[in-house]
Parts: structure tokens; sequence; C-alpha cells
């Protein structure tokens, strides 16, 4: 895999964080780490064409959530591909998630996020 595909994790669990930065690490992925909706949206104004993708935790504690911090990548970047992570919002994603992105529940093995990540990217490629 291209070492320059970089992605935005926002993850506020400490132990699911470190699964995904050191398993989308192992394979070749490079990551900006957010641990909440603040650094997240901090990253996005910097630069967020820099991004391949956003992988991001719904439930993120105070400030802003998992469903405005993928808005505001889609407003920067329409074609942003997204991939949330949640358990208890999982079910209100149809309301909530923005088109064409990916949702996958809590509990989840890594290989579910790696597959919606690629699959989502290659989409982006194709149009």
């Amino acid at each position: 895999m291209d070492p320059a595909i970089l992605l935005l994790l926002v993850e506020d669990e400490a132990l699911i964080g470190t699964m995904l930065e050191e398993t989308l690490t192992d394979e070749g992925f490079e990551l900006v780490i957010a641990k909440n909706g603040a650094e997240a949206m901090a990253e996005l104004a910097t630069d967020a064409a820099r991004f391949r993708s956003v992988v991001t935790d719904i439930d993120l504690g105070a400030g802003p959530n998992g469903w405005e911090v993928a808005r505001h990548a889609r407003e920067i970047v329409p074609t942003m591909p997204v991939v949330y992570m949640s358990g208890a919002s999982a079910a209100d994603w149809a309301a909530h998630g923005v088109p064409k992105s990916v949702m996958v529940p809590k509990p989840f093995v890594v290989a579910q996020i790696i597959t919606a990540i690629t699959t989502l990217m290659n989409e982006a490629d194709s149009h």
C-alpha cells in the first residue's frame, strides 16, 4: 500500500485508538490522530485535502461529535470518504451520517475498518 495514504482517525477511547493506530499503521496507512471532535475540526481546518479518509467515532465527549466532524470534512472536501465507528449511535447512521459513508458498529474487528476505508477510497477515486 502507498505509504502516502494519510487518514484522520478520531477516537476518544485510548484502548480502541491504540489498537486502530497499530493495525492501520501496520497496513501502510499514515495517521493523524485526534482524541476529540475539537482536535479533529482543527486538523480539518489546517488542510483537510491532505486526508484520504476520515475514520471517526460518533460519541466523542464534550464538543463536536463524529456526525459534526464528518459533515465538516465533507463541506471542505465533498468526496471525502467517511467511516463511522460506534456502539450506541450506530442506529442513528441513516438519519445523521453523510451520504456514501460506512458505519462499522462496535465491537468490530479492524479488518472491517480497513475494508470500509479501502472500498470508499476506491469509489472516490473512480469518480
